[in-house]
């Protein structure tokens, strides 16, 4: 195992969190769901609550205190914050909250797409992003569910250089960050085109897909986090007092879509290779 901090250039998806009526209750929920450890990162006497989740002493995500309807958010890493969020504006987006500093760890804005999915933008100072991720129990990919493919992958290719990719049916609308893989090959993943031999070119540089919701679904952003056996962690998060809204079958996963206790949806994914 390298001993390199994981680092996300500008463009890449770098952290999720979910601010929570019930701080202690959250906190119990996943911890018992995947298995994370809390630490407390905000001052005595402040105003509200921020957990870092850990497991195995490498950070994962958090839990904070906050809105009455939680939902899961996701951060994207950029370079300044100030610059970002003034491209969001121009390529049609809305900045409902302006660039300040999130303590030490560092500079953060909530942004909304033309399409109305909010996101965040991140500026690290302290906090790099998730330090673990893909392995069970921590977070996988962020998806877009979006109302408008094209729009919103032309957003979002102006604001952070994004492209998109197809490998076939099913891997289509694919978000790539140009360089990604090069990017952790001379870092943290040394091992990643050994380990993708096999992948078409480019997966590497991917970090999540863009796909259309349905129904009376809302455009938002769709986290994920691996689990080693979808269905026992389902039976688990149903028994912790969740609710497991349905489970399907993708080519590489299984998948099963859960509501927490408090309202916040998110997705479990159990990496199940092709034969």
């Amino acid at each position: 195992m390298t001993n390199i901090p994981r680092t996300y250039p500008h463009g890449v998806s770098c952290w999720v969190d979910t601010e929570q009526p019930d701080t202690i209750a959250a906190r119990e929920f996943y911890g018992g769901l995947l298995g994370w450890t809390f630490t407390s990162v905000m001052p005595d006497g402040a105003p509200g609550q921020y957990f870092i989740a850990q497991l195995d002493g490498q950070d994962v995500a958090a839990i904070g205190s906050g809105v009455d309807a939680p939902f899961w958010n996701t951060y994207i890493a950029v370079t300044d914050a100030e610059s970002a969020a003034a491209q969001v504006t121009e390529a049609g987006g809305t900045v409902t909250s302006p660039p300040e500093d999130a303590g030490p760890g560092g500079r953060a804005a909530t942004c909304r797409d033309p399409q109305g999915a909010e996101f965040r933008l991140w500026q690290p100072y302290r906090r790099l992003g998730a330090q673990l991720v893909n392995a069970p129990g921590s977070w996988n990919f962020s998806d877009l569910r979006t109302s408008n493919r094209d729009a919103a992958e032309a957003f979002y290719s102006r604001v952070f250089g994004w492209t998109s990719l197809s490998f076939g049916p099913g891997f289509d609308g694919m978000i790539s960050v140009p360089g990604y893989g090069d990017h952790l090959a001379a870092t943290s993943d040394p091992e990643i085109y050994t380990r993708q031999a096999d992948a078409p070119p480019g997966f590497a540089d991917v970090i999540g897909n863009i796909t259309l919701t349905t129904g009376s679904e809302q455009p938002h952003w769709q986290v994920t986090f691996s689990v080693a056996n979808r269905d026992e962690s389902a039976a688990r998060a149903t028994f912790l007092g969740g609710t497991v809204l349905g489970t399907t079958e993708h080519h590489w996963a299984a998948l099963a879509t859960v509501r927490d206790p408090q309202g916040a949806e998110f997705v479990l994914s159990e990496f199940r290779a092709p034969a």
